[in-house]
C-alpha cells in the first residue's frame, strides 16, 4: 500500500511540522490560488517525502489554510504563470488576535496569509514516478 500523508496543522508544532514536510517543494505560480470567498488558500506543490526514509520520493499535494482574510505576495511575478518557486519553510508572527502565516520562498519572495485561526492542512495526491 501506498502511503500518502496528511498532516492537519491547527497550532505551531503543527505548522512546524508542515513546514519540515514541504521544504524545498517547488510550485508553479498557476498553481497558487486564493479563493477569497471561501476564505482558502491554496498551493499545488511537488515535494520530497522527507518523513520515510525514500529521499527521492517525489509526490504532489496539496497545501491547504483556511480561515485566510487577506493574502499579501512580495517579489512574486503574478503575470508569470509558469514560473516556478521554491518554499523555504513557513513561519507565522501573532499580532493581537491575528496570525500572519509567511510562506517563504527563495529569492526573497514569500506570500503573507492573515487569519484569525491556524488552519493548515498538507495532503498528498499522488506519488510523481
Amino acid at each position: 500500500m501506498k502511503y500518502l500523508a496528511k498532516i492537519i496543522a491547527s497550532d505551531q508544532e503543527g505548522l512546524q511540522m508542515i513546514s519540515t514536510c514541504s521544504s524545498a517543494a517547488k510550485v508553479k505560480i498557476s498553481e497558487i490560488k486564493y479563493l477569497a470567498s471561501n476564505k482558502v488558500f491554496l498551493l499545488s506543490i511537488e515535494r520530497t517525502k522527507v518523513e520515510n526514509e525514500n529521499e527521492d520520493k517525489k509526490v504532489n499535494s496539496i497545501l491547504r489554510f483556511d480561515f485566510i482574510d487577506k493574502v499579501r505576495s512580495k517579489n512574486i511575478d503574478q503575470s508569470n504563470q509558469e514560473a516556478i518557486l521554491e518554499l523555504v519553510g513557513i513561519d507565522y508572527l501573532k499580532n493581537n488576535d491575528v496570525y500572519e502565516i509567511n510562506l517563504i520562498f527563495k529569492n526573497n519572495s514569500h506570500i503573507a496569509l492573515s487569519t484569525e485561526t491556524i488552519e493548515a492542512r498538507l495532503e498528498d495526491q499522488s506519488e510523481i514516478k
